[in-house]
């Protein structure tokens, strides 16, 4: 790249994320009875106060500007907000709206995810998404919420990874609602499509023009063994059911799954045409698909072929994987944000070069005319990261557990040099990165 190709131009946008159950605390929902029942990678894990920014969000607003970030990334929890159904907590409520209104005062531009794979703990049993009840319970809430965003100049998603709460919680049953069943798992697929066009009707009724979309989470995939014919076959379906399905579904209207054995579905959607203002993408790794001559015929490793080491959680380090992806969704035509990137690593010492690599991957798709306008790096703090628990540590602030206090890694230094001058420079440049130590984020 020419230095010119190194420079983001101001109007790009550098931010930073989180969801309200990893991060809020104090949230009864789907997942807290979960936990309760052992379903974690740690039976005995609970999420509980989390790192308590329900109570301390002012202070991580404070730390998000501190490096350099003008947009933050939050999600309203639907199990705070209508705790029973049909019973909305008007205190939740005006705690959203004091936050939204407090982080746009602080010049954080809000994005806000109604829906980040959380549910009420009667909405399984009630109107779980896999039946048309769903609907009409998801157009009260946003319908309730929508209000929460006025004169906000908001990007808002209605979906986080819809495909990986159909994936885990639909087809292999290890996440709530645990169901493994291929035709529920279409069917909820459906309805979640159908609730972004009710997202986009109440938020348009109430707002007029706002901005929407879904963040979607997309993989690198390719062949566990190349030479396989079976395994690039996998590749082959898998690549546009899982990264592209949803994405096209809101770009052209029609929802189309094809897995042969495992869940397939072939809809037109009312409304969902064309319904979206931007795409986003999440992205994180690639993963190395094997044929399984038995159900649900696809296994999947994360393998390090490329000898850059896998991530603390386990997974491949594949920048190239992500200019691939961003490029992909260039065809729907509409500006695109990464709403999630990020690396679990648990000294600390790792992320400086990681954002370098990815970062310069953003800016490669910009310069082969992807309108990519924001990234928004995962996460602000280290939280409870889902199944996973409290091992995972993917904050530009490392969290002690123990008392909540919140410590700058070596990334922070980094991430505020790009942020606030704009040029991709390398990591050992920048003073703070440079002079880091392993132990520095323990």
């Amino acid at each position: 790249m020419s230095s010119t190709a190194l420079t983001f131009p101001a109007s790009f946008t550098f931010g930073v994320a989180t969801s309200a159950y990893q991060v809020e605390g104090g949230i009864e929902n789907d997942w807290a009875e979960w936990e309760r029942q052992g379903k974690l990678k740690e039976p005995h894990a609970r999420c509980g106060l989390a790192v308590d920014h329900w109570r301390r969000y002012a202070e991580d607003y404070a730390l998000a500007k501190a490096v350099g970030a003008t947009a933050f990334r939050l999600s309203l929890e639907w199990a705070r907000i209508e705790p029973e159904r049909g019973r909305f907590d008007g205190a939740a409520l005006e705690g959203y709206r004091e936050r939204l209104l407090k982080m746009r005062a602080q010049g954080l531009r809000p994005v806000v995810t109604l829906h980040h794979f959380t549910h009420p703990t009667w909405f399984h049993a009630s109107t779980p998404w896999h039946l048309p009840e769903s609907l009409e319970a998801f157009r009260q809430y946003v319908r309730r919420c929508a209000p929460l965003l006025e004169g906000l100049d908001a990007l808002v998603i209605s979906f986080n990874e819809p495909m990986v709460l159909l994936l885990g919680g639909y087809l292999q049953g290890l996440m709530p609602p645990g169901i493994a069943d291929g035709a529920k798992t279409m069917a909820a697929l459906g309805n979640m499509v159908r609730a972004h066009v009710i997202a986009r009707e109440e938020l348009g009724q109430h707002l007029g023009r706002v901005e929407l979309g879904i963040s979607q989470n997309m993989l690198a995939f390719t062949p566990d063994r190349w030479w396989h014919p079976l395994d690039r076959s996998l590749v082959r379906l898998a690549a546009p059911a899982y990264n592209h399905a949803f994405h096209e579904a809101l770009s052209s209207g029609h929802l189309r799954v094809f897995m042969p054995g495992v869940a397939s579905t072939d809809v037109r959607i009312e409304g969902a045409r064309d319904s979206v203002e931007f795409v986003g993408v999440n992205y994180y790794t690639r993963a190395h698909l094997r044929f399984m001559p038995r159900p649900p015929f696809i296994d999947f490793k994360y393998r390090d072929p490329d000898g850059r080491g896998l991530t603390d959680i386990g997974w491949e380090q594949r920048p190239e994987g992500f200019l691939q992806l961003l490029q992909e969704v260039k065809r729907y035509g509409k500006p695109v944000w990464v709403t999630e990137n990020g690396i679990d690593d648990r000294k600390g010492t790792v992320r400086p070069e990681y954002l370098h690599a990815h970062l310069r991957q953003v800016l490669a798709a910009r310069e082969a005319g992807v309108d990519v306008q924001g990234y928004l790096y995962w996460s602000l703090l280290d939280n409870f990261e889902w199944l996973e628990g409290w091992g995972p540590r993917f904050g530009l602030y490392h969290v002690d557990f123990d008392t909540l206090e919140r410590r700058p890694t070596p990334a922070c230094d980094y991430f505020r040099e790009v942020a606030t001058g704009r040029v991709l420079v390398p990591p050992a440049s920048v003073a703070g990165v440079a002079s880091a130590q392993p132990s520095a984020a323990r």
